[in-house]
C-alpha cells in the first residue's frame, strides 16, 4: 500500500477514487459540506454518510465497485474530511446536513438508496421524519450503528458492564488527546478498538490513516453528542425498507444494537451479521457491504419489485 499525505492512501482498493464532480453544499445553519459525485448522472443513486472520525475516503472500496453502474454521492460530515468544523454539533445538525446534500444532488422527487455507517446511520435516524429525507429515500442500509446507549453497551473497555465500565469508556472515547502519527502501536490500538482480529494489515492501515486525520477537537465535540445519543424515536420513524449489516466482533457498537434496530424498524428487510468483522464493516467486509447495496438498489431504486431480503442472506 502506498502512502500519501496524512489521512490518505494513494494506491490499492482503499485509495479514494477521483470524483466526476465536487460540490460545496450549504446546510441550514450555513455550514459548508464537501460533497463528491461519482459515476454516470443517469444511473441509480446511492448516498453514503460516513461515521465519527471518518471521511469520504472511508467508502473508497464501495465507490470504486459501484461507480460503473451507479451514481454514488458521498459527503464529509461537518468537521470531518474537507468539510470545515462548525460550532453546531448535534443530531439536528446531522439531519440538516443530510437534507441539504439530498436537495443539492438529487432532482425533485428522485429516489436513492441512503447508506449510513456508525454516526452516518445515526444521521439517517435523526433525519427519518424530515420531509426532504422522505422525498428522496427509497430504502436505507444501516451499517454498524446504534440508536442509543452507545457508551454503556460499548465493549471497548474490557470490564464487567456497569457504572465503572461506562465511566471509563466515556473517558476513553471522549479523550481530547491527540492520536499522533500512525505508528505500529497506534495500529494495534485502533485494530483492537474498531476492527476484527482477522482484519488484514492494509485494512487496518487504511482505517488508521482516515481516523488519525480527524482533528482532535472535532473528535471530542462529536464524542459528546454520541455519549448522550437517543434516537430510538428516529428508528420508529424510519418507514422505508431498511436493511441492517453488522459485524459480530464489533466492540464500539456491539451486535445488541443491530438486533434492537432490526426489531424496532417498521420495515426491516434483513439483518446480516458478519462473523469476525468489527466496527469498520465497509472496509473489513467490502464485498458483503457492497453486495447488499447492489441488492437494495436493484430492488428499491432501479424499478425492481420489492421483496424481503432474508436474514443472513
Amino acid at each position: 500500500m502506498s502512502r500519501g499525505r496524512a489521512g490518505s492512501v494513494v494506491s490499492g482498493a482503499y485509495a479514494p477514487p477521483a470524483p466526476s464532480r465536487v460540490l460545496s453544499v450549504t446546510s441550514a445553519d450555513g455550514a459548508r459540506l464537501h460533497v463528491e459525485v461519482h459515476g454516470p448522472d443517469d444511473a441509480p443513486a446511492v448516498v453514503l454518510a460516513h461515521g465519527w472520525t471518518c471521511s469520504t475516503a472511508f467508502w473508497a472500496a464501495q465507490i470504486r465497485d459501484l461507480t460503473p453502474g451507479h451514481r454514488v454521492i458521498a459527503y464529509d460530515q461537518r468537521g470531518h474530511g474537507r468539510s470545515p468544523a462548525s460550532p453546531a454539533c448535534s443530531t439536528e445538525a446531522l439531519a440538516d446536513d443530510l437534507e441539504a446534500v439530498l436537495a443539492e444532488t438529487l432532482a425533485p422527487g428522485e429516489k436513492a438508496l441512503v447508506v449510513g455507517h456508525s454516526m452516518g446511520g445515526m444521521t439517517i435516524m435523526a433525519a427519518s421524519a424530515r420531509p426532504r429525507f422522505r422525498e428522496h429515500a427509497a430504502a436505507v442500509l444501516l451499517c454498524s450503528t446504534g440508536s442509543s446507549r452507545l457508551v454503556p453497551e460499548s465493549l471497548v473497555v474490557p470490564l464487567r458492564a456497569g457504572r465503572l465500565r461506562t465511566w471509563v469508556t466515556g473517558r476513553v472515547l471522549g479523550s481530547r488527546a491527540p492520536l499522533g502519527p500512525v505508528t505500529p502501536l497506534a495500529l494495534r490500538i485502533l485494530k483492537y478498538a474498531t476492527m476484527g482480529a482477522g482484519s488484514a494489515p492494509h485494512m487496518v492501515e487504511a482505517c488508521a490513516r482516515i481516523v488519525h486525520a480527524c482533528p482532535r477537537a472535532v473528535r471530542h465535540a462529536w464524542s459528546r453528542v454520541l455519549a448522550v445519543l437517543d434516537l430510538d424515536h428516529g428508528v420508529r420513524e424510519l418507514r422505508v425498507p431498511t436493511a441492517v449489516v453488522h459485524g459480530l466482533a464489533d466492540r464500539l457498537t456491539p451486535p445488541v444494537h443491530a438486533r434492537a434496530l432490526a426489531a424496532a424498524l417498521p420495515q426491516c428487510v434483513g439483518l446480516t451479521e458478519l462473523p469476525g468483522v468489527g466496527h469498520m464493516s465497509p472496509i473489513e467486509a467490502p464485498g458483503p457491504v457492497t453486495g447488499r447495496i447492489r441488492e437494495l438498489v436493484t430492488t428499491y431504486v432501479a424499478g425492481g419489485t420489492p421483496v424481503e431480503i432474508k436474514e443472513g442472506a
